[in-house]
Order: structure tokens, then sequence, then C-alpha cells
């Protein structure tokens, strides 16, 4: 028993000793910043902080010390790689830093030789990646994010392009480029990049001469994306220069509002100079310990520094770590490190790299680390597959007068809103939206982005200098001033511009024949014009080199040919209807005619008789009612109804083909073997042009028309002289011209339709800011009626009769009537339907009686012997083809003999009795012969 209790004390003894030595005594934490920086400065203060909380609290690591040592790099590069190197040779588990994104692509190489994880909140580079840097992690947003959200705001205030302003570093250089990809999305761009030396080693003349390039461009959007020494130093030159004033846009990137959020009070200098910029600061949520954090830090700073967003993740880092730590250990793992085999042994120095080791626990302290999922000061703590954090989100800060004010947030999920990341609805183009913004100069209408560059030298704008066709732009006689429907369209949507463009017109062109338009415009291509006005038509080449405006007229190549007096046919009247249109009528004629022949046939005199009558009726009605000079009367209800509608049908048909065949020998008189395009490629014969348009290059490449076929004309004169001596078959140029030369020559017409469409408009660089305001005036212009009065004033002309549609397009096809014929087919098919419905449920109730007195006509008492055999019952065919009118006449005459005979003497009764039975005899046997001639011709009733 003794033996028993022996050996369970002892077991529990080496237990406990196993225990102890699975936790060590301290576990060492490094941390590299340049703590003189603000965020180098609250990111100790908050470190240590953290530092405290954890070795306070009971329930992590378990009596093992939190350790974290702090080294400052000064701003040195290679005082970091010194901080580094001494952290690995002494049994560092992980290191929180470096400060600056150089160092992390340095420093990673160490880690991930070592095994160390390296995370860092201040080292934002996007391009900082897990598959190069396996060991390094972004505890912050890297600036993926906040590049995205200046995207986001570059593309909800409408500006196409921005200046990036920022300094040569890995952090500012990739952060720029991941802004470009965001703007590229949106359909922006960065239209300048002004590099500045790496912080803080900028000068104030090197931070002038970048501006001074600046202020002389075109855009004035400007993202600054530096850190905070530089930064103000650019503010303060910026002021200097006059580009704080209105109509400038400063987008400063977050280390602007750590200065805010950290540096109280601000001097006044310094509070004049950024005042009007947009600035954005790491969201974090509120939260308890949030608060409870922020009432600890004055203490803890001792007022020396102000709490900004960095320092909540430098507190949340330490407890990332710690918690892994915490988990590593009470996963069995040990604090254990190994030596690296290859590295040298080197005895002696300073620096000892034998005692480089691999930390044996760091593949399973990141793992660690990568599944971390908590809260901290600055929200949930996770990470995506990516090792981002999730959630990323920033606030939207606008400086003011006395102060900041957060116009909205953003988030990687929302996108732009008033209403914080946690509550907002996910991203959708309808819920972007941001409080008023006060920009530089105090004003708060939204700057327009954008001036002409070298501060408001006048526009050069090239203008065709046309021998032709002159109402659409020429140069006034005996001067260098443009006149014309396009400069007028072009003087009127300037002035609907709410700023001043001074500009100047140039004439292109040797003044002897129309110039190249592909030459005009790539002229504003190659920087000699700044834009091009006048009869430019809107193509695809074209659209490649500049951007054009809204179209301010519609055009297209349509092609026009001689014409001459067409013949009027013997066979003209068939014109107006297509044959299937004719053939449809005829057959309707004759279905109308059978069906009211069926209606009435029981009912009408006029529908009954031999079948050669019957027939010549049946004809006769149907065509006689094209002119409704039928003579035959309809006494029945569905009869009535169905020619009613088939009237009505007449009615359509004759007013339609009426009007076709009076438009087709009145107005179009005119014919040419040309009916369109197709017609003239097939035709193989010359085929003229305008001097200078693109219809040249477009019949040779998309139509793939021979050069050889293509004569080139240079004025309407030619145009006519060509067309009249057969110089050319026909000519193809834009409709605007042909309509202006129709006006004048009405022996030629326009054959076929338009077969292409396009329009004119005004040629700028590619991604000019002008180009859509100018889009937006001639709009204004066509919906308020200016547009109409100026093509009034230059190019109202009569047009001539030739320019109207061909035969073709007159004549009338089945298409436009098949409703009006589907109208009467279903008013026939439904009559027939009832007809016959009535008559078969007259049929079935008929009784024999009925079927003998329909054979035999009656004869009064005894008519009959009683041995007569008894007649058979009528067949439906022979009951509907019988007037439904014969019996009731003849049960009328026998009631009304009844009454007679019974009003009789008593004693004339026989007598009477007597002549009658004669006379039904006599009727009887004329019955008998009838009935037999009825089984072979019963049409005849």
């Amino acid at each position: 028993m003794n033996l028993v209790c022996l050996l369970a004390i002892l077991i529990i003894c080496i237990g406990r000793s196993t225990e102890g030595a699975s936790r060590p005594a301290v576990v060492n934490i490094g941390a590299m910043f340049a703590v003189s920086t603000i965020n180098g400065g609250v990111s100790k203060i908050a470190i240590k902080a953290a530092e405290e909380d954890v070795n306070a609290d009971p329930s992590i690591l378990s009596g093992t010390k939190f350790s974290v040592s702090i080294h400052d790099s000064n701003y040195s590069g290679f005082l970091s790689i010194i901080g580094a190197l001494n952290y690995m040779e002494s049994d560092t588990v992980a290191i929180i830093g470096p400060q600056t994104s150089v160092m992390a692509h340095i420093i990673s190489h160490l880690a991930n030789e070592l095994h160390v994880p390296l995370l860092s909140f201040t080292a934002l580079d996007p391009t900082l990646s897990s598959l190069q840097y396996p060991y390094f992690l972004q505890t912050a947003p890297n600036d993926q994010f906040q590049m995205n959200a200046v995207g986001d705001m570059v593309s909800y205030f409408g500006w196409k392009e921005v200046v990036a302003l920022f300094t040569d570093d890995d952090q500012s250089r990739n952060g720029v480029t991941a802004l470009g990809d965001k703007l590229a999305e949106k359909m922006h761009k960065i239209s300048y990049k002004a590099v500045l030396p790496p912080d803080p080693t900028a000068t104030r003349d090197q931070v002038k001469t970048e501006l001074v390039k600046i202020q002389i461009m075109e855009s004035r959007v400007i993202v600054l994306h530096t850190f905070s020494k530089t930064g103000l130093l650019v503010f303060d030159v910026a002021k200097e220069l006059g580009m704080m004033e209105s109509g400038y846009v400063w987008i400063a990137t977050a280390w602007l509002s750590t200065v805010l959020d950290s540096t109280s009070p601000l001097p006044q200098k310094t509070k004049d100079s950024i005042e009007g910029a947009l600035t954005l600061r790491p969201h974090t949520p509120d939260s308890k310990g949030k608060r409870a954090f922020i009432s600890r830090w004055k203490k803890l700073s001792n007022g020396t520094r102000g709490l900004n967003p960095y320092a909540l993740y430098a507190y949340d880092t330490v407890w990332i770590i710690a918690h892994a730590v915490n988990l590593l250990l009470d996963q069995g793992g040990t604090i254990s490190f190994s030596n690296h085999a290859s590295i040298p042994r080197y005895g002696g120095g300073i620096m000892n790299l034998s005692a480089l080791s691999i930390f044996n626990g760091g593949k399973q302290l990141l793992e660690n680390i990568l599944q971390t999922n908590t809260t901290g000061l600055t929200g949930p703590l996770a990470f995506h597959s990516d090792r981002s954090l999730v959630n990323p989100s920033y606030d939207i800060i606008n400086i003011i007068e006395n102060g900041y004010q957060q116009i909205g947030y953003w988030s990687n999920s929302s996108g732009l809103s008033v209403v914080p990341p946690e509550t907002a609805p996910n991203w959708s183009s309808s819920n972007q939206h941001l409080d008023a913004v006060v920009w530089p100069g105090g004003k708060t209408d939204k700057p327009r982005g954008w001036v002409f560059p070298n501060n408001g030298k006048q526009l050069i704008i090239g203008v065709p200098d046309r021998v032709s066709y002159r109402d659409f732009v020429s140069r006034q006689n005996g001067t260098d001033i443009a006149k014309g429907y396009c400069i007028d369209i072009f003087r009127a949507a300037i002035k609907l511009l709410p700023y001043a463009v001074p500009h100047r017109f140039e004439l292109f062109g040797d003044g002897h024949k129309n110039p190249s338009y592909y030459d005009l415009v790539s002229n504003i291509a190659s920087g000699k014009f700044d834009a091009a006005v006048g009869d430019i038509a809107i193509v695809a080449n074209r659209t490649k080199i500049v951007d054009f405006t809204q179209p301010y007229i519609e055009s297209g190549l349509v092609v026009v040919a001689p014409v001459r007096g067409s013949d009027a046919r013997a066979w003209a009247f068939l014109k107006p209807f297509s044959p299937l249109m004719w053939g449809v009528t005829a057959a309707f004629f004759l279905i109308v005619g059978s069906v009211l022949w069926v209606l009435e046939h029981r009912l009408n005199d006029d529908f009954r008789g031999p079948p050669r009558k019957q027939i010549g009726t049946i004809l006769w009605f149907s065509f006689s009612t094209m002119f409704f000079a039928h003579r035959e009367n309809t006494v029945s209800l569905l009869g009535r109804m169905v020619l009613i509608i088939w009237l009505f049908i007449i009615l359509i048909i004759n007013s339609s083909y009426t009007a076709s065949l009076t438009s087709m020998l009145t107005v179009q008189q005119l014919s040419s073997p040309i009916t369109g395009i197709d017609t003239l490629i097939s035709s193989f014969e010359p085929i003229g042009f305008q001097v200078g348009s693109f219809a040249e290059n477009y019949l040779i490449e998309e139509l793939n028309i021979p050069k050889s076929r293509l004569v080139p004309l240079g004025s309407p004169e030619e145009y006519a002289n060509a067309l009249k001596e057969r110089t050319v078959a026909a000519v193809v140029d834009e409709r605007p011209y042909i309509e202006l030369f129709l006006s004048d020559n009405c022996m030629f017409s326009i054959r076929g339709p338009e077969f292409t469409k396009s329009g004119w408009g005004f040629a700028f660089p590619r991604d000019s800011p002008l180009a859509i305001d100018m889009s937006t005036a001639i709009l204004t212009l066509s919906e308020n009626g200016e547009l109409q009065q100026i093509h009034d004033k230059w190019l109202s002309r009569k047009a001539c009769a030739s320019q109207t549609s061909d035969v073709e397009s007159d004549q009338l096809q089945l298409q436009s009537f098949w409703g009006v014929f589907l109208i009467v087919g279903t008013a026939c098919f439904i009559a027939l339907v009832i007809h016959f419905s009535l008559a078969f449920r007259q049929y079935l109730r008929r009784s024999p009686e009925d079927d003998h007195h329909s054979d035999l006509e009656p004869s009064g008492h005894g008519s009959t012997s009683s041995g007569s055999t008894a007649t058979p019952r009528l067949t439906f065919l022979s009951f509907i083809d019988e007037k439904k009118d014969q019996s009731k006449d003849n049960k009328s005459k026998r009631k009304r003999e009844e009454i007679m005979g019974k009003s009789s003497n008593w004693h004339e009764k026989e007598d009477v009795s007597r002549n009658v039975s004669t006379s039904k005899r006599v009727q009887v046997n004329k019955s008998e012969i009838s009935h037999i001639s009825d089984n072979d011709t019963w049409l005849t009733r």
C-alpha cells in the first residue's frame, strides 16, 4: 500500500515537472519602430500597455512572462536590419514591425529562413504577398484597400483624371500603382505621377519643383501619398504657390489623419495649409473596450501624443501574438530553437551569425496567428485566405477652418456611405453617398477638377478649309475667319459651358481641295491641335485616336444616281397590292360569298334555284360587294352580321388600294437601274466619292470595291457633270452633303436607304473632360431648339420630288391586312357553327309527322289508306336544303281551313268535305311524283 502511494506521488511530481518545463518562464517578442515619428511614438505606448495587460491577465500564458522589447530604428534601414538580427539571435518568437515597407521586404527574407513571424500594422505595401513572404503578416488594412477608397471617391465626384504625388519608396510607389489599377477599372486614369525623395529627406525646393509642374497641367485633382513630414511640407509649399485655392482638389492618404489625431494643437500655419483637403482614417468601430482604452490613453501617454488608430492596431497586434503563443503552448509546443545548417560558423566579432537559429515552433505559431478569431479594440480580428484583415474600412474626413468633419465612410463591402460600415447595406450604385464637402477656397460647389493646360492658354482648334459644301464650314473671303453651320453650333455650345474657353481657329488644308479628315484628327493626337471643329464624321478609325462629342447631326452614307421618268405601264393598276395580297383577297371574296349562300339558302328565294343559277349567284354576290352593288337581300341575322363585317373590310381594302395607286401614279414618276448599294456593287460601274471623305476607305476596306472603280470628285458641280455624262454610275457620300446637293439638282435621287449609321461631332484629345462638357451642351441645344434653328439657317432647302421612296416600298403587303382578314374569317366560322348547330337541333326535334308532311302534302281526313307503307325519315342534307318557311305556311293554311270549316253551314259540310277530299287526292298524287324526283335533284327546291 505504501508502495502504491509512493508511485502515485512520484507520477504527480513528474507531471508537474514536465508541465513546468513545457511552459517557459519568459516569451520574448521584438518590436522595431522609429520612435520619433507619430506612428512610432503612439505604437511604443500602446505596445507597452498591451504587454502589461497580457501579463496581468491570469487566463493567458499561465504565469509565463510576455516580454516585448522595442528597438528604435531612427529612420535608418541599416539600424532596422541590425535590430532584426539582434532579435533573431536572442530567441525571439515573433517581431512586431518593421515600420516601413522597404525594411519589410528585406527583413521578411530573414523571417522566412528562421521561421519567425513578422507582424506589421504600418508596412502596408500591397505587394508584400503571402506567397513571397509567408512569415510576414499585415495586421492593418493594406494600401490596396485605401487606394480602392480613393478610386471610389474620384469616381463618385466624377473626375476623369488625377495627379499622383508620392515619395519614392516601395510602399508609396506600389500604392500609387494600385490606385492606377482601380481608376482604370472605372474608366479614369492618373494623368501624371510626381515623385518626391523618400521621407523625410525631401527639401522645400524639390517639393516646389514638382508642384510647379503640376500647376501648369490640366488636372486639378491631386492625390498625396507620402508620410507626415513630407506631406506637411507639400501642403505648406502648395499654399505658398496658390494651389490651396478654389478649383483644386487635394486627397491625402491616412498619414494626414494621424497628424490630426496625434498632434494637438496644430500650428495655425499648418491648419491654414491643409484646409479643404480630404483624408482617410482607418475605421475602428465603437466598443466598450475601445472607450476604456481611450480613457486610459492620456495617462499612458502623459499627454505627449494623441491617440490614433495605429495605436489601437499596435495594441491588438500584441494580443494576437499572445493568444497564438498561448495556443501553441496549450497544443504541447515548446519554445525551442535549432541551428541553421546553411549559416557558416564565424568566430569572434560583434555579429555572431552562428547565433542565428531557427524557431522550431514558428510554423505552428504562424498557423495559430492566421486562425485568430476574436474581437479587439479595432473590431473583429480575423484573416481572409489571402491573409488580409476582414472588413477593411475607412472614415472619410474633410478638414475645415475650425478642425475637421467626417463626411462619410468607405468599406470594401458597401463602398461610400454616410452610415457606419457595420450597418451599411451591401454595395450598389444607388446607395453611394457622402455629405457636403468644404473644398479649398471655402467653396461648397464641387470643383470641375481640371483646367486648360498652361494656365489658360488659348486652345488651338483645327478647322477644315473646305472648297465645296461651304455651308458647313469655310473660310470667310480674304480672311482666316471660319464660318458655317458647324462653327455656329460650336460657338453656341461653348456659350453654355459654366466656364470660359479661350480658343482660336486654325484652318487646315491648302484651300484648293478638301483636306483629309483623318489627317486633321491625327494632328489632335500628335498635339498640334487641341481640338477639331467641322463636318467630322464619327467613324471607328478616328475614335481610336481621339474622343468625340455627342453627334450634333445624324449622318450616314447613301447612294445618289440619275433617275428618269417612268412610263405608265398597262398593268400598273396591279402594283398597289402584292401578288399574295391579290390572291388572298380573291379567295376571301369566294369564301364570304359561299358562307352567305349557306346562311341564306333555307330562308331566301334569291339564293335558291337550279345549281347553275346558285353558282352564278355566289360569284355575282361575292364580287358585287366590292362596289356595294349586290342586289340580293339578306334575311337571316347571321347573314346580315357577316355581310356588315365584310362590307367594312371591303371599304378598308378599297380605300387602301385607291390611296396607293394614286401615290404611285402621281408622286413616284422616277426610276433608275440603281436601287441601292447592293445593285451598285454588282454593276461593276465607276463610283464617285467626295475628296477627303471617309467614304473611299469604307468602300475599299468594308465593301471590297476595287480602288480602280472609285472616282474622286471635289464639288457638287463635279458630282452633277459626272452623273450626267455617265462618268460614274452613282455617287456615294454622306446624307447631309447629298441633301444639299439634291436641293439644286432634281434630276438625281437617293437610291435605297442609308447603309451606314453615324453622325458628326467635335474631336478632342483622348480622355479630355471638355468633350464631356461639350456633349452636355450639345444635348441642351437640341432640347431647347437652338440646334434646329442653326440647321434651318444654313441648310434649309426645298426638297425635290425625286427624294421619295421607291415604288416597291409603297406596295401593300399581306402583313398590313392580316388582321382584317382574320376578323372576317373568324366571323364566317362562328356564323357557320351557329347556323349548323341550330339546323341540327331543329332536325333532331323534327317529328315523323313533319317528315310525312314534308314528303306528302296533307290531304285531310283519311287521306291515306290504312294499308299504305310508312314514309322514311328525311336525311339531314335534305332537311337543310328544305326551305324553312314552306312547312310553316302549310300549317297556317290548315289552321285557316279548319276555322273556315267550323264556321260553315252544317248542311254544306259534306259537300265541302267531298270537294276537299277530291282535291287532296290529286295533291297526294302530285306530291308522290315530286318526291320521287327530289331524290335526284334536291337543289331544285
